[in-house]
C-alpha cells in the first residue's frame, strides 16, 4: 500500500532513501517531530517508546535478508525535533538499516533534527547501516542535523556504517562511539561536502576490547567557500586488535579543515594506524578534464563527485 505524503516529504524521502511511493519491509517514518507511518514484519518488530519520543526496533535472532527503514523529515521552519531510536539485533542476523534525515526550511526561522541512535548487535550478526543527511529549501533559517550514535558489538559481529552529508546542511555535529568484543568489526565510511558558511564537526571514538576486534574509519570530505570542518577520531586498543583511521579532505576558497586522528594502544598486540591528508584539487587534474571539453567548473565538480563517491 502506498504511503501518502506531501511533495516536500516525498522529495526528502527520495533523496535520503530508495523511497518510491512505498517502503518495503519494516519501517518507521518520522515527519516534523511525530510518527507519520509505521510497519513491523514477522521478524522485525517496531514499537513506540513510552517515556520519550522514539522507537525500539527488535530484530529476532536469525533474521536475514531484511531491511528496516527509519527516515526522518522536517518540512518547514521552526521545528526542533529530538528522537531516541534503539536497535536490539539478535544473534546470527544479516540485515540492512536505511536511516537518514532531511531538513527543509522556507522561512527565517531555523529547524533541526537530533537523532539519538543506539545499536546492540548480537553475536555473529552482520548489519549494513546507510545514513544520508541533506538540507533543502530557500529559507534563511538554519538547517541543523546533530546525530548521536552509540554502538555495541558482541563477539564476531560486524557493522558497516555508510554516512553522507552532501547538500544544504547549515550546521552538524556528528558524534559516534563504539565498543567491540572479540572478533567484532566496525567499518565506517563518511562523506561530507560543505560550502557557503556551513560547519560540520565529526567525532569518532572506538574501543576495541576483545581479541581480534577491528575498526576501519574512513572519512572523505570537501570544504568550499567559507565553510569549516573539524574531524576528530580516537581508536583505543585494549586487546590484541587492529585499527585504522583515515581522513582525506579537499579544501578550496577560504574554507578551513582541522583533522585530529588519535590512537591509544593499551595492549602490546594492538596494531593501530592513522593517516590524514588535506589539499586542494591538483591543477593537472583540472587540465586533463578540460582537454576533454569540460569547463573549469565542470571539471572541478566531476573531480569532487568522484572523490565523494
Amino acid at each position: 500500500m502506498a504511503n501518502v505524503f506531501n511533495n516536500i516529504t516525498k522529495g526528502l524521502l527520495e533523496a535520503i532513501t530508495d523511497f518510491s511511493d512505498v517502503f518495503k519491509g519494516a519501517y518507521s517514518i518520522r515527519e516534523n517531530g511525530s510518527c507519520a507511518s509505521m510497519q513491523s514484519t514477522k521478524n522485525i518488530i517496531i514499537t513506540p517508546k513510552k517515556d520519550k519520543p522514539g522507537i525500539d526496533i527488535n530484530v529476532l535472532p536469525g533474521t536475514k535478508n531484511e531491511t528496516v527503514s527509519i527516515p526522518a523529515c522536517v518540512t518547514h521552519s521552526n521545528v526542533d525535533d529530538l528522537v531516541y531510536n534503539d536497535f536490539f539485533i539478535g544473534d546470527n542476523c544479516d540485515i540492512v538499516i536505511a536511516a537518514g534525515c532531511g531538513v527543509h526550511t522556507d522561512g527565517e526561522e531555523s529547524s533541526s533534527h537530533n537523532g539519538i541512535h543506539r545499536f546492540f548487535i548480537g553475536k555473529n550478526s552482520r548489519v549494513r547501516y546507510e545514513e544520508k543527511h541533506i538540507g533543502t529549501g530557500s529559507g534563511t533559517g538554519s538547517r541543523t542535523i546533530d546525530p548521536v550514535t552509540e554502538i555495541h558489538l558482541e563477539e564476531n559481529a560486524l557493522l558497516e556504517m555508510n554516512t553522507s552529508q552532501i547538500s544544504g546542511v547549515t550546521k552538524s555535529v556528528r558524534k559516534t562511539t563504539a565498543t567491540a568484543a572479540a572478533g567484532a568489526k566496525l567499518i565506517i565510511k563518511e562523506r561530507i561536502l560543505t560550502d557557503g558558511e556551513q560547519i560540520a564537526d565529526t567525532f569518532f571514538e572506538v574501543e576495541l576490547n576483545g581479541e581480534g576486534s577491528g575498526a576501519d574509519i574512513i572519512s572523505h570530505s570537501v570544504a568550499k567557500d567559507n565553510s569549516r570542518q573539524n574531524y576528530v577520531s580516537t581508536i583505543i586498543g585494549n586487546a590484541p586488535c587492529s585499527g585504522h583511521s583515515e581522513c582525506d579532505a579537499i579544501i578550496a576558497d577560504n574554507a578551513i579543515v582541522d583533522a585530529s586522528p588519535r590512537l591509544l594502544a593499551r595492549n602490546n598486540d594492538a596494531a593501530l594506524i592513522h593517516e590524514a591528508a588535506i589539499g586542494k584539487i591538483a591543477g593537472e587534474q583540472i587540465l586533463k578534464l578540460r582537454t576533454l571539453g569540460l569547463t573549469e567548473a565542470e571539471a572541478e565538480a566531476k573531480i569532487i563527485e568522484g572523490f565523494l563517491a
